[in-house]
C-alpha cells in the first residue's frame, strides 16, 4: 500500500512539474507533446533552436508563408486560418483547401471539379502534400509538436565536419508517416538545425536520406533555410497580409507583387 501511495504521489508530482514547466516555458510544448518521455537535455536544445530561429513569439506571429517545394509545387499557407493554396507546377492542377476542415476546391485539366469523390480525393492529396512540404520547410519549429518524443543522442559531426548535438525525434501519432524516426543535427555554435536524416522505421540502421539544412535567411521576424541538397526549397516569402483571392481564386498570381514582411 505504501509503495502504491508513493507511486501515485510521484505520478502526481511529475504531472504537476510538467504542467509547471509548460506554463513557465518561453517555448511551451504543443498539447500532446510527450514531455514525460522526452529527455530534459533534448527539450532544452529544442528551446535553444526555437530561440535561434527567432523565438516562439516571432513564430506564433508569423501568419502567411509561401514557398516552392523542389520545383514541383508552390504553396501558400495561412497559419491562422488553416487555408492553403497548392499550385502543381508540372500541370494546371490547383487545390484550395483548409487543412483543419479538410474541405476545399480543385481545379484540374482546365476546369473546376464538381464530383464530390474526386474533389475529396484531391483535397486529401493536397493535405498530404502540405504535411510533407511544410515539414521540409519549418521542421525546426515543430520539435515540440503534438505526439512528438525527443531524445538526446550525444554529439556527432555533420557530413561537412561541423560539430553538432544530435536529437532523435519520433512520433506516437503522425498524420504523415507514423513509425518513422528523425535524426537532427544541431550546430554547436549557432544552435540552428544543420543536417537532417529520416529513417523509415525506428529500428532501421540506414536512413532514407541525409540532407543539409542550410542557407538561412531572415524572413520577417523568423529564420528559414532553403538548402536541402537535391531537394532545395526556393521562393520563400513571408507576408503580413495577402488579398483573399489568393485562397479563393484559381488564377495563379505573382506573389512578388505583394510586400513581404520586414
Amino acid at each position: 500500500m505504501k509503495t502504491h501511495i508513493l507511486c501515485c504521489l510521484f505520478i502526481g508530482f511529475s504531472g504537476f512539474m510538467a504542467l509547471a514547466q509548460s506554463q513557465k516555458s518561453i517555448n511551451p510544448p504543443a498539447p500532446g507533446f510527450d514531455l514525460a518521455g522526452s529527455d530534459a537535455r533534448a527539450v532544452q536544445i529544442a528551446d535553444e533552436v526555437m530561440a535561434a530561429m527567432g523565438g516562439r513569439p516571432a513564430w506564433d506571429d508569423t501568419q502567411l508563408i509561401a514557398w516552392n517545394f523542389n520545383g514541383v509545387r508552390k504553396l501558400v499557407w495561412d497559419k491562422y486560418s488553416g487555408n492553403v493554396r497548392i499550385d502543381n507546377l508540372l500541370d494546371d492542377q490547383t487545390v484550395l483547401l483548409n487543412i483543419n476542415s479538410e474541405k476545399g476546391r480543385v481545379y484540374r485539366n482546365g476546369e473546376e471539379l464538381t464530383e464530390p469523390d474526386s474533389v475529396m480525393k484531391y483535397v486529401r492529396q493536397g493535405k498530404r502534400h502540405w504535411l510533407n512540404d511544410s515539414y521540409w520547410l519549418v521542421m525546426p519549429y515543430k520539435l515540440k509538436d503534438a505526439g512528438a518524443t525527443l531524445k538526446y543522442l550525444g554529439t556527432e559531426s555533420t557530413q561537412t565536419g561541423k560539430p553538432a548535438d544530435i536529437l532523435q525525434l519520433t512520433y506516437k501519432t503522425n498524420n504523415l508517416s507514423p513509425g518513422i524516426r528523425h535524426k537532427i543535427w544541431i550546430d554547436k555554435k549557432s544552435r540552428l538545425v544543420s543536417q537532417w536524416a529520416q529513417y523509415a522505421k525506428l529500428t532501421d540502421k540506414q536512413p532514407l536520406f541525409v540532407v543539409p539544412w542550410d542557407d538561412y535567411q531572415q524572413h520577417g521576424d523568423i529564420l528559414l533555410a532553403s538548402e536541402r541538397g537535391s531537394h532545395d526549397i526556393s521562393d520563400i516569402m513571408v507576408f503580413t497580409g495577402l488579398p483573399g483571392e489568393v485562397f479563393s481564386d484559381f488564377t495563379r498570381t505573382d506573389l512578388s507583387r505583394y510586400h513581404e514582411a520586414k
